[in-house]
């Protein structure tokens, strides 16, 4: 098992759990290093110099890859560093936000694009969806995936028509449905952010 949970910065996993964690291992050059962002509720053994799982999660250059915590049962968390997340007073100001429409003719332009949260590289692919919603967003973000970008002729032509082949994860990099739905979530508060800047950008000018 392997979950994400988004937090603003490094810090607020160590803060929120104080003593009920321990972080994550991978080895890298022969040597047991923090994983960047996983870490285990359960009790797992810990280094004794490090103070990092014992049991790696990864071992860099490994084929087939392997995750040998898993293996032996433990189930790995994963705390996403979001710096967008602190830009918003509280969860009630994200949930308004959420439940308001952003300007999605902001989605044609490539310099706007550029700074919008995973698809800041998909400008032609953003272009061709043209989406209005959530769930147009998250096909996007699965579509941007090297196993279905194959699927974009068709999906073009009648989303239905492959909605299911596309949320089925059949490769390791396909995104799952579960993941592009939040990511997508993530991507209108991150317009709403963009658009008060250039709201205010113009007051200015005005």
């Amino acid at each position: 098992m392997d979950i994400d949970i988004d937090l603003a910065d490094d810090t607020a996993a160590k803060e929120l759990f104080k003593g009920q964690l321990t972080l994550a291992s991978r080895v890298e050059n022969n040597e047991l290093v923090k994983h960047l962002v996983g870490v285990y509720f359960q009790e797992i053994p810990e280094d004794p110099i490090t103070g990092l799982a014992a049991v790696p999660c990864i071992v860099s250059g490994e084929e087939p890859r392997r995750d040998r915590a898993l293996e032996l049962g433990y189930f790995k968390i994963d705390f996403l560093h979001l710096d967008l997340l602190s830009k918003f007073k509280s969860k009630k100001e994200m949930r308004t936000l959420l439940r308001t429409p952003p300007d999605w003719s902001m989605l044609e332009n490539p310099e706007i694009v550029k700074r919008i949260f995973h698809i800041h590289r998909h400008f032609d692919l953003v272009y061709q969806v043209r989406p209005t919603s959530v769930d147009q967003l998250a096909d996007i973000l699965m579509l941007i995936r090297p196993n279905k970008i194959g699927l974009l002729h068709k999906y073009l032509k009648n989303p239905a028509d492959v909605k299911e082949e596309l949320c089925t994860k059949r490769d390791k990099t396909d995104l799952r449905l579960s993941h592009a739905i939040p990511y997508a979530m993530l991507i209108v508060l991150n317009m709403h952010l963009l658009k008060r800047e250039l709201d205010g950008i113009t007051t200015r000018d005005n």
